[in-house]
């Protein structure tokens, strides 16, 4: 039983937890988890690097209440620091300065993580159609005159009829407000933005040059975003950053619960997202030098949790069956200031469709980025995330589900894993015969077998394994022996390698071993990894079957996950059926490239509008046969599937029972069947 006087902790987004003595600063007990908060002045008060966000609330899934009577007071160091640099953001605090009173939940925001996470999202270059919903359009409109009655407004529009034959235009009230002052400034000549070739929305005095759009991916995870030139369609920043929700629950369920048990918390949650697009917004704006006045239209993406709370509607009916969606239709002609958007006043906001209720948006987008509506062959797209959304269809039929893979991928649930970030192997390799590791780490060029790799890793060290990294380390175990088909750690080869070690009544392999930590996977960790792999690929059978089909032509792997995984290990582990390895490719950040289609291109968004009406979604929570196909495919790869494509390129191992695998590979030599780099 914990000491009555002991203050249960719980740090986000890491998810370490732990027991301290009522007083410890919340510095100190970060520290003696593990969890990465920067600080450079030692705990002294001084830099400002370590601050953190007390979560309040009540959090059924870590089992805490968190008050703010739960720390300390504001102390006179802080107060100092405040007196030098400005006030703390309302919850924030320096966790040096600041001690546990009772049980909390403490947020680490990115800018105080030493090993920041790289946001693996980036602008695929796609060929698109330009033609933006918004253009400028530069007139000389007549001046006044006294013996012609007609106001600012009627001369402005005759004008645009006149030389641009744009005619019975409307118009939004801030363009009045605004309208006397540029036409004086400008000597009579203004550019004014029209939206979609019927309302004025936007008046500059003078010839104003570019306008800007913004294409934004809000992931439960990670939100990435990308600045367009409206005029040439050219991306001219891009940038990404955490989510700010996880710290009311890393998935999206336990978002939903913090909803339900806390009155307003979805208001809580709509706030922080949008702060945090404001900020990334100033951020893509001072990358590219251009004022956020000068941003006039932005798309959303995101699975219909992230949609809904991003556009301020609650998503509590999503959180149980029968998964009703508030709307199914795109979120068309908002403005930004109904948002509390920091772009231009008048500027207008587009969502994309949802599908269903566990298919949002950002399915949306990726189908309108890899368009398999329009082609013969069967294209199976696949968006690897918390929640997998799948895809599957042709010009002739489309179907989608989602499949509740969970965390693990992302290194959650993992002993050792983490986001990609400095530091994290991604990249694994294990000898067969020695069943010695070799490893790459973010930030690293070199192998951990080569020259050099000591002072490639010396600024952040070996820090866990990310998603690539689990994913291809529980292959090359499986492809060495040390895992049997089921999954089960082999000790019998202990006594060949000390890398196959006890634990408890069970055994671990390690992967990493130093001074400071020791990475090792564990029983426990191989079988988080195969309850997600089988939810994945038993959502793709599924939807295969539905379709009738036992193949797939093409497979497309999308989202920041996919982007960064080898194929090849993915189809060892079983994440995905048979198929050519030539054909099994990345589609990158697909919503987001979908996200910027409908950003530049008013056709692509009345496409989309209709494509997704034409989407059978499947509902994997009320199939029957999706257990079945669960059951099947928690075996590496899988229990029945023969995959006779991938063993063209890998020698894999054969089927055998668990509880004689140990034996017989001790009696004969196994054929090097490890990938090579």
């Amino acid at each position: 039983m914990p000491d009555a006087d002991d203050a249960l902790v719980v740090f986000t987004p890491s998810g370490r937890r732990g027991r301290f003595p009522v007083g410890t600063p919340v510095l100190e007990a970060a520290r003696a988890l593990g969890v990465d908060i920067d600080s450079v002045c030692g705990g002294r008060g001084l830099c400002g690097r370590c601050q953190v966000d007390l979560c309040e609330g009540r959090f059924s899934k870590h089992g805490v209440e968190s008050w703010p009577d739960h720390l300390t007071a504001k102390s006179p160091t802080e107060q100092a620091w405040e007196t030098r640099r400005g006030p703390l953001r309302d919850g924030r605090r320096l966790s040096c300065s600041t001690q546990l009173l009772g049980d909390a939940v403490i947020d680490v925001p990115s800018s105080s993580q030493v090993h920041r996470q790289i946001v693996r999202k980036r602008a695929e270059v796609l060929d698109i159609e330009l033609d933006p919903i918004v253009r400028l359009y530069y007139v000389e409109v007549q001046e006044p005159d006294m013996h012609v009655p007609a106001s600012d407004l009627r001369r402005l529009k005759d004008a645009l009829a006149y030389d641009w034959n744009l005619v019975e235009l409307e118009n939004d009230i801030r363009v009045v407000q605004q309208l006397q002052a540029a036409l004086r400034q400008g000597g009579w000549g203004v550019t004014v933005a029209v939206y979609d070739d019927r309302r004025i929305i936007g008046v500059w005095s003078g010839f104003q040059e570019q306008i800007y759009g913004m294409a934004v991916d809000v992931g439960s995870t990670t939100i990435a975003a990308h600045l367009c030139n409206l005029q040439t369609g050219v991306v001219v920043a891009s940038s990404g950053r955490m989510n700010p929700q996880i710290r009311f629950g890393e998935d999206l369920m336990s978002r939903v619960s913090y909803i339900m048990m806390n009155p307003g918390g979805e208001l809580a949650m709509t706030r922080s997202v949008r702060d945090a697009l404001n900020e990334l917004t100033v951020e893509l704006a001072a990358e590219a030098d251009v004022h956020v006045d000068a941003i006039l239209e932005a798309t959303f993406v995101g699975n219909p949790i992230m949609q809904s709370l991003v556009f301020g509607i609650n998503p509590v009916e999503l959180g149980g069956a029968p998964f009703a969606l508030a709307t199914d239709e795109a979120i068309d002609g908002l403005w930004a200031t109904e948002m509390d958007l920091v772009i231009h006043p008048s500027a207008r906001v587009y969502g994309l469709p949802c599908i269903a209720g566990h298919v949002g948006a950002d399915t949306a987008g990726m189908i309108l980025s890899e368009t398999p509506y329009l082609g013969e062959e069967l294209m199976l797209l696949v968006d690897v995330g918390t929640n997998a959304e799948i895809v599957l269809g042709n010009r002739h039929r489309l179907l989608a589900c989602s499949s509740p893979t969970g965390p693990a991928f992302e290194g959650a649930q993992i002993s050792g894993g983490q986001r990609a970030a400095s530091g994290a192997i991604e990249r694994v390799r294990i000898d067969p015969l020695t069943l010695e590791p070799r490893y790459k780490v973010i930030g690293c060029e070199q192998w951990s077998d080569e020259a050099g790799f000591e002072e490639g890793v010396a600024p952040y060290g070996v820090t866990g394994i990310c998603g690539s990294g689990i994913i291809e380390v529980i292959a090359e175990m499986y492809l060495a022996g040390i895992i049997s088909q089921d999954g089960v750690v082999q000790g019998g080869l202990s006594s060949r390698s000390g890398r196959v070690v006890a634990e408890g009544r069970t055994f671990s392999y390690v992967l990493h071993r130093d001074d400071s930590r020791t990475l090792a996977i564990t029983q426990n960790d191989i079988r988080a990894i195969q309850l997600a792999k089988a939810a994945l690929y038993a959502g793709i059978r599924l939807l295969m079957e539905q379709f009738g089909t036992e193949r797939v032509d093409r497979i497309r792997l999308a989202g920041a996950f996919g982007a960064h995984i080898d194929v090849k290990y993915a189809m060892i582990l079983g994440l995905i059926p048979d198929c050519d390895l030539d054909y099994v490719t990345s589609a990158g950040n697909a919503a987001g490239t979908g996200a910027r289609i409908a950003l530049l291109s008013r056709k692509a968004r009345r496409e989309i509008e209709e494509v997704v009406r034409r989407v059978e979604k499947i509902e994997t929570a009320t199939e029957p046969r999706f257990q079945e196909h669960f059951v099947s495919a928690m075996a590496i790869p899988h229990k029945s599937d023969p995959f006779p494509l991938l063993r063209e390129h890998v020698s894999l191992p054969l089927g055998v029972p668990a509880e004689h695998h140990a034996r017989r590979t001790s009696r004969r030599r196994r054929a090097p069947s490890s990938l090579s780099p």
